[in-house]
């Protein structure tokens, strides 16, 4: 069973969509006991990072969360959730995020020419060996919305980057923790196979 966790914010049906177009047995809850049965956890998320801190701490998803990671289980960011695993923003300075990964997050700097929010396709450059990328090639296209973007403290934990007015890690790897700041249920065949790859851990 994978598990989308529901903490309120957008975009969560068209994750539960993808996956069900990919033959997965899905759910989307916010119960303690299901979440640490999963053999999959997916965080997505669009929204404000301070509101959706609040919202997993309301909700005890926090302490869930940590726990799914502890104790093995591939987990799995996308865009805001992404966001979430690191330690702080610039859009809710003071707010601290889960804290499992090391960076911050900032805001896209203006640049003439480049609107923000960011939204549209960008090409990734891939990480060698990257597990979520198998099998896709070089310089997938894929879908973006955000206005902040990851600056990862590890350059290890790197999986792929795109370039929009700056360097913008776009998906992270580290040990059985897995994130994307793109929409991969948004990404047409690439994005499949994205979720496809982590199905498929």
């Amino acid at each position: 069973m994978i598990t989308i966790l529901d903490y309120d914010a957008g975009n969560i049906k068209s994750v539960e969509k993808a996956l069900i177009h990919l033959g997965q047995d899905v759910m989307i809850t916010r119960d303690p006991e299901s979440i640490l049965q999963s053999e999959k956890v997916i965080l997505p998320g669009v929204g404000a990072f301070g509101d959706a801190m609040c919202k997993l701490r309301d909700y005890g998803l926090d302490r869930v969360i940590r726990q799914v990671v502890d104790q093995g289980v591939p987990f799995l960011g996308i865009c805001l959730g992404l966001q979430l695993l690191f330690e702080s923003s610039d859009e809710a300075p003071g707010v601290e995020g889960l804290g499992l990964l090391k960076g911050k997050i900032k805001r896209i700097p203006d640049k003439e020419g480049l609107k923000i929010p960011h939204m549209g396709w960008n090409s990734l450059k891939v990480k060698e060996g990257a597990r979520l990328f198998e099998g896709i090639g070089e310089n997938p296209y894929v879908y973006f919305v955000h206005s902040y973007y990851l600056e990862a403290e590890d350059p290890e934990d790197v999986a792929a980057t795109t370039e929009y007015s700056t360097l913008i890690h776009a998906s992270v790897e580290h040990e059985n923790i897995f994130a994307c700041q793109f929409h991969p249920e948004k990404s047409s065949e690439v994005g499949l196979k994205i979720l496809e790859n982590f199905m498929n851990l």
